[in-house]
This record gives structure tokens, C-alpha cells and sequence, in this order.
């Protein structure tokens, strides 16, 4: 059977293993340039692991190719003895033959002896003229440390394929089998075929019975997963590539049928999501709680250059904590990470806003804004709509406390031609005072607003509903730090319109 190169994923097994989901599967891959090669995908909670099968111990279990003699040392058991069985015997002109060697027992533990292998001596006598009952006898007799000299026979297969009616005629595989020097597997109840390291009637051996090795290991916590080519807005198709915080990287991991690609992507994304979390919490324990995390995770931010804006992209490593939204070149390993980072804008000070689809500037998808004044606006991007969502409520919540723990923020402005303070305060709303001076020239509330206009300079309007009438108030200031007042506005009314409807934090972005 031909196997074609290119088709080489295989759907994603799973298994509980000392009470963990572990999942397993067959993937190409390549560091993106030359062709792919098999190997295994190996998934737990906390690790992705890249294997090969171990040809080593493939070949140790294929039989030799020549009929060279070979002597085997080989340790009795106490239960299970020598874990082999034998047909054969000078009474049926055949030289007495392995018929079957047990899995996990004394003759498949040494490795070297295989089924089809002729029994020359034991113990440095020879067998090869005594009839199969004797044969048994100096086999069960032959002490606790055994040397058999051995010689592959593969004139035998057909004798060692004989029916079920032909194989009673062979007691060492029926009433002698049970007896000690081969396998009790007979006796537990499981079938005998069941237990045989290459047994006649064994077509294949299972993925699962492989031996496999680990090639590269990437933990999982903070890992980076990505389906783009690294620095682009090129997206792979039918492939992505995982990275570890210990820099160590998957290459290139390939999947020729799109569903298992989703799924892998799927499992391995929310394990990374899974002990990320955990990870979080525990750094949280170190933080009081106007400064704990909200959200850690990749992004990818977009790097201008004089020839095209936005033509390159960076990962970074996002954390929103406390009124900070971070940005890092590499994530935080302990606490004092936390105090190093170089990029850092209060959520309370920056708008947050989800590009449209048409808003790209390039292939990258679930793309989103962060500006603040006085600082160059970030152009950012994640991976999938859900990880967008999970960024975008963060960001409230993480505004919420702010402005909650903030309580109040006050901004110099000009109002009718003299220097005056407008204090966005959580509880009171909007009061504007003379600068210098308690007397408080107008207060309205939060739910008074009912909307602003501004020059994109310094002059902005507030228009105010009256509390006893339907007449709109409007009020005209100047404040040298608009943009920062404009972003401030929009915080605090985030802040009160969750604190009037909490499902305002849940609630995702149409």
C-alpha cells in the first residue's frame, strides 16, 4: 500500500492518563522551508510534545534478517516464567519453535528473541532431536537464569499459522501454556493471541503500541500560538506553529484535513488559556485588589516603517493590571517583572476600540486600537474572535476598577473666559468650580448627559439634561488636555453604566 506524503494527519485520539486528558496524533512538520516530516502530536494539560517513533525499538522487534545462531540470556519469572510458548519437536520434522512470546514478560522484556525463532540448546545442550514434551520438560527445568541459543526460522511461519483444531494437537500451548514457564494470561481469562509480541494471526501494530520519542517539548504556560507567518499578515494554510517561554518552538505543524487543524488549534489554545490562568491567580496572590491582572496573553502589534504603516508585525506579551494596560517584550517570570515593563498606558486615559472588518489595514484579522495622548497609537491583533472577546471584556472590567478605585480625576479648563476645574467625580458626576475657589459652578450627573461635540483641538461641548425639564443644557469649555479628558469621560461612564447593569462586562461585541 502506497501512503501519500501529504496526507499524513490522523484524527486526534484521547486518553485519561494518572487522571489527565492526554491527546495524541499524527501531523507533519517542517521549519518552513523544507518538506515536512511525520511525527506525533503528544497534548496534556501543561506540555506539547513533537515525537518520532523510535526505529530503534522498531527494529529491535522486527526478527533478524539472516539465520545467524544468537545466544539469549533470558531471566525466569516468578509468575509468568520464561513468557514464551513453543511448538514444534522432532515427532513433526520441525526444530522446536517460538510460537508466541508474551508482552511485558520475561522473553519480550530482553528484546532479542521473536517468534519463528528455532531452539537450538538451552543451557548449552542441545534440543534440536528431542520431541516437543521433552523439549518442555528441559525448558521448565533449565533453572532461574536461562541461555538459549536461537536461530530465526522463517521456513516455520506455516506450521505456526495453523488453524485452532491443528494448534491442540500442541500441548505447550494448551494444558503445559498454564503451567508456569509461559504466560498465565490463559488463566487471568484474556485471550492468548491477545498477549503476543508478533503473534502469526497480527497483521499491524497499533499507533498506540509504538514506541515513541520526544524531540521537542514546549510548555504551555504564556506559550505563544500563531497560524500567521512570524512578522506578517500572511496566513498559513492548513498550519501554525507554537513557542515556549523557555524559547523552545514546535516549527511548522502541518495538517492536511481542516477540521483536525481546528481541533488541535482548539485543545492547545485553550490549555494555554487553562494554565495561563492559573498562573495569573497565583501572581494575583501578590497584588492587592486594585492592582490585580485582568487578562495576560499574546498579541501581535503592528510596526510602522517609512515605506508602508503597518507592513511588519511583533509579538507582545499584553497584560491588563490594576488602571495599567502593559505591554511586554517578553512575559513576566516573577514579580518584579511586573515593575520592568517599558510600555505602559492607564486604561482610564486610553481608548480601547474593535477595528471592523473593513477597518483592517491588511489580511490580519481580530485587530483592535489602544490610544492614549501623548503616545502613538497601538495597532494590535489577536488570533481568533473568541481570544477578541476575551481582550474586549477584560478591558471593562479592568476600566471599572480603575475609575472605581480612582474615585475622582480633575482637569484644568477655561469656562465664560476664566480658569476653572472640572472634576469627574464616581459618585457626584460633573462639577466645574472657578480655579482657587470653592463655589461650584454647575453639577449634573452622569445619566444628564445626553451627548458632546468637540474641535478635535480644545473646545468641547457638554449638552445636559435639565433634571425637572426635557430642555438640553449646553455647556461651552476649553481644556488644553482634550483628548485626555475625552477618554477620561468615556471611562467613567463605562465605569457607571456597568455599575447600573453588571451583564454590561459579559456582553460581547456584536
Amino acid at each position: 500500500m502506497r501512503i501519500n506524503p501529504s496526507k499524513m494527519s490522523t484524527p486526534i485520539e484521547e486518553k485519561i492518563y494518572q487522571n489527565l486528558k492526554v491527546r495524541t496524533g499524527m501531523v507533519t512538520v517542517s521549519d518552513g522551508k523544507s518538506k515536512p516530516i511525520p511525527m506525533r502530536l503528544h497534548l496534556s494539560m501543561e506540555v506539547l510534545k513533537l515525537q518520532r517513533e523510535d526505529t530503534e525499538a522498531m527494529n529491535h522487534n522486527k526478527p533478524p534478517l539472516d539465520a545467524k545462531e544468537r545466544m539469549v540470556q533470558i531471566t525466569r519469572q516468578k509468575i509468568g516464567g520464561l513468557g514464551l510458548s513453543i511448538k514444534g519437536g522432532a515427532e513433526h520434522k520441525l526444530p522446536v519453535l517460538i510460537s508466541r512470546i508474551y508482552k511485558g514478560q520475561a522473553a519480550d522484556q530482553c528484546g532479542q528473541l521473536f517468534v519463528g525463532d528455532a531452539i537450538i540448546k538451552v543451557n548449552g545442550e542441545y534440543i534440536t532431536a528431542c520431541h516437543h514434551d521433552d523439549a518442555v520438560n528441559i525448558l521448565r527445568n533449565a533453572g532461574d537464569l536461562v541461555v538459549l541459543t536461537v536461530k530465526h526460522y522463517r521456513a516455520a511461519k506455516p506450521f505456526l499459522q495453523k488453524n485452532e483444531k491443528e494448534e491442540k494437537l500442541d500441548n505447550a500451548s494448551s494444558e503445559v501454556a498454564e503451567d508456569g514457564w509461559i504466560s498465565p494470561s490463559r488463566r487471568s481469562g484474556s485471550p492468548r493471541c491477545g498477549h503476543s509480541r508478533h503473534s502469526s494471526n497480527a497483521s499491524s501494530t497499533s499507533i498506540q503500541d509504538k514506541k515513541w520519542l520526544d524531540i521537542i517539548t514546549v510548555p504551555l504556560m504564556m506559550a505563544y500560538v500563531t497560524r500567521y507567518i512570524f512578522g506578517t499578515d500572511k496566513l498559513r494554510r492548513n498550519a501554525f506553529e507554537v513557542r515556549g517561554l523557555n524559547g523552545s518552538r514546535t516549527g511548522v505543524i502541518h495538517c492536511d484535513d481542516s477540521a483536525i487543524l481546528s481541533q488541535w488549534l482548539k485543545f492547545i489554545t485553550d490549555n494555554v488559556t487553562g494554565v495561563t490562568h492559573l498562573q495569573m491567580k497565583l501572581y494575583n496572590r501578590n497584588f492587592s485588589v486594585g492592582e490585580r491582572i485582568e487578562y495576560m496573553g499574546w498579541v501581535n502589534e503592528a510596526v510602522s516603517n517609512s515605506n508602508q504603516p503597518w507592513q511588519s508585525y511583533r509579538p507582545r506579551f499584553l497584560a491588563l493590571k490594576g488602571p495599567d494596560l502593559l505591554l511586554f517584550e517578553t512575559p513576566p517570570c516573577n514579580i518584579g517583572d511586573w515593575s520592568r515593563c517599558a510600555l505602559t498606558f492607564k486604561v482610564y486615559q486610553t481608548m480601547f476600540r474593535v477595528m471592523k472588518e473593513s477597518e483592517n489595514v491588511d489580511e490580519r484579522q481580530h485587530c483592535f486600537l489602544a490610544q492614549s495622548p501623548g503616545k502613538s497609537p497601538r495597532y494590535l491583533s489577536v488570533e481568533t474572535r473568541q481570544e477578541l472577546l476575551r481582550v474586549e471584556a477584560a478591558w471593562h472590567t479592568a476600566v471599572c476598577s480603575a475609575v472605581t478605585h480612582l474615585k475622582s480625576q480633575t482637569f484644568p479648563v477655561t469656562f465664560s473666559g476664566r480658569s476653572s476645574t472640572l472634576t469627574l467625580e464616581w459618585t457626584q458626576g460633573f462639577t466645574l468650580a472657578y480655579e482657587n475657589g470653592s463655589e461650584i459652578i454647575w453639577k449634573y450627573k452622569f445619566s444628564q448627559l445626553r451627548g458632546s461635540s468637540d474641535d478635535g483641538k480644545s473646545r468641547l461641548k457638554l449638552h445636559f439634561q435639565e433634571p425637572e425639564t426635557i430642555a438640553i443644557e449646553t455647556k461651552e469649555l476649553e481644556c488644553t488636555q482634550l483628548q485626555n479628558l475625552l477618554f477620561c469621560m468615556h471611562a467613567f461612564l463605562t465605569a457607571k453604566v456597568a455599575a447600573v447593569d453588571p451583564t454590561f462586562l459579559t456582553s460581547t461585541t456584536p
